[in-house]
């Protein structure tokens, strides 16, 4: 009888042992070979990616920080030990300034960049033209008729004379040629000349999509105007900022910008909503920051283009935006999603009186809470530094560049075997 139950219980052993390996509850390898073990489960480490290897034309300083430091008249290129800060007191100027701080990340040497300066061209992944067209237009003459644009215009004709001289602009077509052009009114004479290039833009607001478009083009964050608010750890944060919508700026603007006099009228007569008239002199600029520390939401209607500064101004204020723009795109799309801080209304949603009101408003505490913890977490990523941090909007822009590569190298193989080269467009 006892043999039975021996036999018995050995049977149920086995058979309880067997199905255990066959589901994998018990790993038999490791207790037999337990080197094996330790051998397998080690994680391969991931080598970094390499950075984007970058050739920079050694342009004369009067295509760039000449029209900085114009003390400084010579013609040979600048150089890290002589790189110009840019100057505090240029206001609205800066916004457009991401040419300075694109260039200046190349100068500087450091660990842990995203992009790398290299002298050989043949080197090179991509080719940066480091011409200030935004700078260039606010410097040479707004109006189309002052003499003084005409200095704009001939830098423009310079550079590309220059340009396509170059057998690495010939290779490409231009196509690995990157370009920064934030201000609309930037190379306003020769655009079109750049259309097969990486532009470096805001957004897609006056120009067609054959000039200009997300398929090879980056988009940009405007550089903030506004101080970064870096001691922001009240108890309650929420409670702490009593202003519920905030608005200070020009109202009157071009094109989707007049959608800003239409919410002045809706946006009238709430105890807990800010919505002023003003112009970016200095005194406005921190009376503006100090409204948007204090403050819930912060409006952002389009201006004289899709895009405002306003909405970097509030990201680093850490005030929820609150985006009027139907035709906006938006900087690092593809590694940051807005919608966890950033409230969207569509012109038509943000003229129904009452309706965007009452659509913060029923937005909870926690929720709120939780999106200005976002903003503090990713406003890093809109910051521009020189000597550039790990992470920084810099840095940011050069990863994009580097996303656009890809394509880059499939319209220059097609172009050389094309007969009809715009024939996918004209359909």
């Amino acid at each position: 009888m006892s043999g039975k139950v021996f036999l018995t219980f050995t049977f149920v052993l086995l058979l309880l042992l067997s199905y255990s390996i066959f589901i994998g509850t018990l790993d038999i390898r490791s207790y037999f070979f337990p080197r094996l073990k330790l051998t397998a489960a080690a994680p391969t480490p991931c080598a970094p990616d390499p950075p984007l290897r970058v050739f920079m034309y050694d342009l004369p300083r009067r295509f760039n920080v000449g029209m900085i430091d114009r003390r400084n008249t010579a013609e040979t290129p600048v150089t890290v030990e002589d790189w110009p800060r840019w100057p505090e007191n240029w206001g609205l100027k800066k916004q457009h300034s991401v040419e300075y701080w694109m260039m200046g990340s190349l100068l500087h040497d450091g660990e842990g960049k995203e992009a790398v300066r290299v002298s050989d061209p043949e080197l090179a992944d991509a080719f940066f033209v480091p011409f200030f067209s935004s700078l260039s237009f606010n410097t040479h003459g707004h109006n189309m008729k002052d003499p003084a644009t005409q200095l704009d215009r001939q830098l423009q004709v310079d550079l590309m004379e220059l340009l396509k001289k170059s057998k690495y602009w010939q290779r490409s077509g231009g196509r690995d040629h990157v370009f920064p052009v934030t201000h609309p009114n930037a190379f306003r004479f020769l655009r079109n000349q750049l259309n097969e290039s990486i532009q470096v833009v805001v957004d897609f607001g006056r120009y067609p999509r054959g000039m200009t478009n997300l398929y090879k083009d980056v988009v940009s964050p405007y550089v903030h105007v506004v101080d970064s608010f870096t001691v922001d750890e009240p108890q309650d944060p929420y409670e702490s900022r009593s202003t519920l919508l905030f608005f200070r700026g020009r109202t009157y603007r071009k094109d989707e910008g007049i959608v800003r006099v239409k919410l002045a009228k809706i946006l009238s007569g709430y105890d807990d909503v800010h919505y002023e008239r003003s112009v970016a002199t200095e005194e406005n600029i921190k009376l503006s920051s100090k409204g948007m520390r204090s403050s819930k939401f912060c409006l952002d209607p389009a201006g004289d283009t899709p895009s405002s500064c306003r909405l970097f101004d509030a990201i680093v204020s850490h005030c929820v935006p609150v985006i009027v723009s139907d035709q906006i795109e938006l900087p690092f799309e593809d590694e940051i999603d807005y919608s966890q801080f950033s409230i969207f209304f569509s012109f038509k949603e943000a003229l129904k009186p009452g309706y965007m009101i009452d659509q913060l408003r029923k937005i909870p505490k926690q929720k709120w809470t939780e999106m200005w913890r976002q903003l503090k977490n990713i406003s890093h990523h809109y910051e521009f530094h020189y000597p550039p941090k790990r992470e920084d909007a810099v840095g940011m822009l050069w990863r994009q560049v580097k996303h656009k590569l890809s394509g880059v190298s499939l319209s220059v193989h097609r172009s050389r075997r094309l007969k009809i080269p715009d024939w996918w467009q004209g359909k």
